[in-house]
């Protein structure tokens, strides 16, 4: 019996002992190959069916959001009263996203062009298409403020021209019209004889560039040399830097595509993208961690210096010429036109812009943005960009159509594309990237705990074992001892006994 515990308590140490190497080993090589597992599933491969989808066709519901300043004081606007606005909206589309024209190159890096197409959600917007919105008329306020140098018999003509194609200072049109475009007799007039002025030949909407085409001819880094580097813009149409600005720090091309970032995100990373649509590289910092539906994640958010002009943030001098903080002044890519990008109710811009547009309710909870960020994979969990449209105006002289119109940024739209992380990617993504990562640091430190459980229980098994072959030995010196002692007695006391009867008898005699 002693033996079989022996081979048990053995049987305890030895299992103990292989079970605390084996989680001691996980300790350290866990992490390495959840890393070494992102990386492989990471790089731009077709072969990675999950993430070579996603980002592909983006297979998440992707939605952009458009809600209006409609104008509810024109007359007075033009007798230079403050502008009073009244949000319109939100107009929901639903944005489809797929790249083409996917080509490989040696170099680790890949081209393709991104269409994007959108379709009106009646059930997820505050009203219609049909909706009746005004707001201020680009074509006739901006080209007054563009053609302001002009010698003043040529702004008269002008005018003059704008009055024959009955283009006023204000636009009123269906919600519809103004997003993809309406019939205008100027427009098809300057499409005939002036035809690279407008950046549309067709119909003119604010969004109707934007419907079914491209953002371009994106390269981007695989990461198939560097992870460090995929998802990164290696160029944009060709180009490596742009023109737009006045210094080549603003004019770079920095950080990915705005789909997808790098893996082995930490506090100190920020959120590098060029955007086509604002003309520059934008950045976000980090601001809090968070978790969505058991996900832990990293919230970036724009700094207040994003649409900071130069006075107070010197280094977006190159985005001069500036007008307040919290306008980024885009003219310089959007044919010359007056028109200026912020946040959304003018929030994190100078306080000043407030006092001139009455209406607007800036917060940072419905119009800052952010990007919600998985900071293992580089995986953006949920989205939400806002951006606001404005146009600068004020009174020209030569053209009637200013009025005495107060030198105003004028709000005319803000929007939001936001997107998240949602069903089955959602559970695949959760699955792959929280719960086996999960299970595989609990089991480390389940097997060292259950080692050094059966290392204990083998110790005092072998304890237990050895103090009972030691009395066991003991035993039979013991009963030994007690039996010589034992006869030694009984002898003695028969030579007694035989001595006195001998006593006895020799008196008898």
């Amino acid at each position: 019996m002693a033996v079989n515990k022996s081979k048990i308590s053995a049987g305890f140490i030895v299992v103990g002992v292989l079970a605390v190497f084996f989680g001691t080993v996980l300790v350290f090589v866990g992490p390495i190959i959840i890393d070494d597992q992102v990386v492989k599933n990471t790089i731009i491969d077709p072969k990675n069916n999950l993430s070579y989808t996603m980002w592909k066709d983006l297979p998440v519901p992707f939605f952009m959001s458009v809600y209006f300043f409609h104008v509810l004081n024109p007359q007075e606007i033009l007798k230079g009263e403050k502008p009073m606005v009244e949000q319109r909206g939100p107009y929901v589309y639903r944005k489809q996203c797929q790249k083409e024209n996917i080509t490989f190159h040696p170099n680790s890096t890949v081209s393709y062009r991104e269409y994007r197409r959108y379709f009106f959600e009646p059930s997820m917007s505050v009203g219609n298409e049909s909706d009746v919105i005004t707001i201020p008329n680009m074509l006739v306020l901006g080209a007054a403020v563009i053609l302001k140098d002009l010698p003043f018999s040529v702004r008269m003509l002008i005018s003059s021209t704008f009055k024959v194609f009955k283009e006023g200072p204000f636009l009123t049109k269906t919600v519809g019209e103004l997003m993809w475009g309406y019939d205008s007799k100027l427009v098809n007039f300057l499409n005939k004889y002036l035809p690279d002025m407008l950046p549309s030949t067709g119909k003119f909407g604010i969004f109707a560039e934007f419907n079914n085409s491209n953002t371009g001819l994106f390269t981007i880094h695989t990461g198939r040399d560097d992870i460090k580097n995929v998802h990164k813009v290696d160029s944009w149409n060709g180009l490596t830097e742009l023109s737009y600005w006045r210094t080549p720090q603003s004019n770079m091309i920095n950080g990915t595509a705005g789909q997808l970032w790098p893996p082995f995100m930490t506090k100190e990373s920020t959120l590098s993208f060029y955007s086509p649509d604002a003309c520059r590289s934008l950045e976000l910092v980090y601001q809090r961690p968070g978790v969505m539906n058991g996900i832990p994640l990293y919230r970036f958010v724009a700094p207040k210096t994003m649409f900071a002009n130069g006075i107070d943030y010197p280094p977006n001098e190159g985005f001069c010429p500036c007008r307040q903080s919290g306008l980024l002044n885009v003219s310089s890519c959007r044919y010359n036109s007056p028109v200026f990008i912020s946040h959304p109710h003018f929030f994190n811009a100078d306080p000043v812009l407030l006092d001139y547009v009455l209406g607007l309710h800036p917060s940072e909870e419905e119009h800052g943005l952010f990007i919600d960020i998985h900071p293992l994979t580089g995986v953006p969990l949920n989205v939400s960009i806002r951006l606001q449209l404005n146009l600068y105006m004020k009174s020209i002289l030569g053209f009637t159509e200013t009025g005495k119109i107060s030198e105003v940024v004028m709000p005319m739209l803000w929007f939001e594309e936001n997107g998240y992380i949602d069903g089955p990617v959602l559970t695949t993504f959760h699955t792959n990237l929280v719960i086996l990562p999960g299970v595989m640091k609990y089991m480390q430190y389940i097997s060292i705990a259950l080692g050094l459980v059966n290392t204990v229980v083998g110790i005092l098994v072998y304890y237990k074992v050895k103090r009972s072959s030691n009395r066991a030995a003991a035993s039979p010196f013991f009963e030994n001892s007690w039996a010589t002692s034992t006869g030694q007695g009984k002898g003695s006391r028969g030579s007694e006994t035989q001595e006195k009867s001998m006593t006895y008898s020799e008196k008898d005699m």
